[in-house]
This record gives C-alpha cells, structure tokens and sequence, in this order.
C-alpha cells in the first residue's frame, strides 16, 4: 500500500489529538492547585509523571508494533488512555490524579505507533517530508493541547478538560477502526527478544546513539521550558489566567508549522546539517529568555524560535533514525522516542527543582546548559566519526 495524501493528512490529525493527553494538564497545573491545597510547584509533578508514563508506554508497547497487528494494539491501547482520562476527571485527591497521569501518558503512545507505519509506507524520497507533516501534527497537537485546556478550565474547571479529551479519543476509536490500514508484523521471535534486540541495536547503531542522545537533551529543553513557562506567567510582571496562559500554545504552534519544510531539507540533504541548525536555532532562543523573559512580544518571538529549532533537531533525528534499519523502525523509534521522553520528564522536573532555587533566571541557566550539552554531542560525534572514516581509509 502507498500513501496518499488523504492518508498523511488522517495520520497528523490523529497523532495530534492523541498526543495532546499528555500536554493538557500544564495549563491546568494552577487550577489544580488551588483545588487540592497544594503548592503550584507540587501541582506541576503531575506534567512529569505524565512524560514517565509516555517514555514507560514508548519502551514497553511500541516495541510491539514490530511483532502485533499495528491497528489492533492501537486500539486498544487508545481505549486504555479513554479509561485513564475518565480516571483523571473523576480524582477525589491528588494521589489519584497523579497515578492517573501515568497512565494517560502510557497509553497516548499511539502517534509512535502511527509514525514507523509511515515512515515504511511512503517513497524513500518523500520520507522526510512525510515525516515532517506527521509531526507537524503531532506538534500542532501538543501546542494547541495547552490552548484548548487553559480556555477550557478556565470556563468549566480542570476536569472538564479530561471529560472532553475521553469523549475525542472515543470518537478517535471509530475512526482509526475505520480507516487505518492493517499492517503485518516483521519479527516472529518472542517479547522478551524484542526487548533484548533494543539493547542490541543500540549497541551497534552508533548514529542511533548519537541521535537519541542529541533528542533527549532537546526534549529535556522542551519539556523544562513548557513547564516552568507556566510559573512565570503566573506571576509578576504578568498576573495571567490559564486561559491566557493557553494562548501561548498558538505561538509554539505557529513553529511546529514549519516540520515539512525541515523533512524537505533532510530529503535534499544530510540531515544531520538540519539538527545542527537546529541546535543554533534554540540556543538564540534560550538567550532571549534569560535576557528578555519579562518582555511579553520577545518571549513570544523566543517561543517561535524555541519550536522552531525543536523541529529542526527531532524530525531531522527521526528521519535519520529511521533510514537505518527499515524492517525495525518500531523498535529503532522505541530507543530514540523513549529517550526523548526520558528527556521531557527529566528536563520538567528539573525545572521545578530550578524555579524553587532561583526562579525564572535558574531555569533558562540550567536549559543553556543542557544546550551546550547537545552541542558537545554533535561536535564531538561528527570529530570522531571524520577520525574513524579516515582511519579505514589509510
């Protein structure tokens, strides 16, 4: 089967929604404060359970796409994140909620379902650009999730938002069932050597190293900044609602747009360039949020580069990683996204330990950081791979 654009479409709207369970909670993070009596900080744990969950869900059941009927585990795992959601929306205490918030983050892995089957199904030419306009949704998905639920809970409370995210993954079920295709499976052996060959495939693939490496350490940057984000808009000099607070989500938006155009670099060039333009891209951003934070349009220019230079780095990884070992793009995703979500919920939690140091100024010094880190990645990689190519040369 070849996709068609329709089927592109379909899957980025997909991906989108479904995704957007494990970001509806950072907006939510005040009102469920204040309902439970406890510190705002404490509230915003649940946004790093949540990430565990997604990198618990990456590790354990995207590995068997590789070996399950794809739409059918699908299915029901997206039945399991309806389950979850409902859980969340009818918490009595914050315990709840919280082991509710793994959960809903364990079963939303579907769009790291959606993207191998992609990926295997289109032209080895259009892969990038497939790729890009998937996440582009899922993306979308992830910044308008904290638009939707901050105008949402401010209107209707917190819990109003869980309701309505089980009611669309309800309707989601009806039409994944009717219009995915059915895919079969490529690795016959047992679960548990589906697991060992992750440990393999890590271990040989050092440009699945380097890639996952560079993705964590962006992610963390990501998932740390759309956390803390939350707890300087809170507070002076802006004072803002969770719904206003949500309209940030727009500006992140406007540059997850720009995933085509960096899956259409990729395909033309090495796309390893485009991770390293990338990196660029979110170090000017972080700078901007240190030196301007309390700017209100040069934050939001900083949110456009910061969403910008994310794109860059994770679709131009993905599609690396992908391109490595076609027959085992599921598993080679589970290593590389569940870094990446190892990173998020590394990176949110931090954040809040930075934000109780020193505040906004703590945060940014510690994302520069993790910045430097990934470059270090990148440089010293590309130095030491010229040094082994040489070497088999001479």
């Amino acid at each position: 089967m070849q996709l068609k654009k329709t089927d592109i479409i379909l899957m980025a709207f997909t991906t989108g929604l479904i995704v957007a369970n494990i970001y509806y909670c950072q907006p939510l993070i005040i009102l469920i404060a204040k309902e439970f009596n406890i510190a705002e900080s404490d509230a915003g744990r649940i946004t790093y359970l949540t990430q565990a969950g997604y990198a618990l869900g990456l590790l354990f059941l995207v590995p068997l796409g590789d070996r399950l009927e794809r739409k059918t585990q699908i299915l029901y795992t997206t039945l399991l994140a309806i389950a979850a959601l409902i859980a969340a929306a009818l918490s009595p205490g914050f315990t709840i909620l919280c082991i509710a918030s793994v959960i809903i983050g364990f079963s939303s892995v579907v769009p790291q379902l959606i993207l191998p089957l992609a990926a295997h199904l289109a032209e080895p030419t259009e892969r990038g650009k497939v790729i890009g306009t998937i996440m582009s949704g899922l993306l979308i998905g992830i910044l308008l999730s904290r638009t939707l639920s901050g105008i949402i809970g401010q209107l209707f409370g917190w819990r109003a938002m869980f309701w309505i995210a089980a009611v669309i993954c309800s309707l989601l079920m009806l039409l994944i069932k009717k219009r995915f295709p059915e895919s079969r499976p490529t690795f016959n052996g047992k679960y548990k050597d589906l697991m060992a060959s992750l440990v393999k495939l890590t271990r040989e693939l050092p440009e699945l190293r380097e890639a996952s490496a560079i993705n964590a350490l962006a992610f963390s940057i990501f998932g740390a900044f759309w956390t803390s984000m939350v707890l300087l808009l809170d507070g002076a000099p802006y004072y803002f609602r969770a719904d206003q607070i949500g309209l940030f989500g727009l500006a992140g938006a406007m540059g997850a747009m720009a995933a085509p155009l960096v899956g259409r670099i990729g395909d033309k060039k090495n796309p390893r360039i485009a991770v390293g333009y990338g990196l660029l891209i979110l170090l000017i951003a972080l700078l901007i949020f240190y030196f301007f934070g309390t700017h209100l349009y040069l934050f939001i220019f900083g949110i456009l580069l910061l969403d910008l230079g994310q794109q860059g780095v994770h679709v131009s990884n993905q599609t690396r990683v992908y391109a490595l070992i076609p027959e085992a793009r599921n598993r080679l995703n589970t290593v590389f996204m569940t870094a990446s979500f190892v990173g998020t919920s590394a990176g949110s939690a931090m954040s809040l330990a930075l934000w109780k140091w020193s505040g906004w100024h703590g945060v940014c010094l510690g994302l520069i950081v993790l910045l430097l880190c990934a470059l270090a990645v990148y440089i010293f990689t590309y130095k030491k791979n010229q040094t082994a190519n040489l070497q088999t040369t001479s």
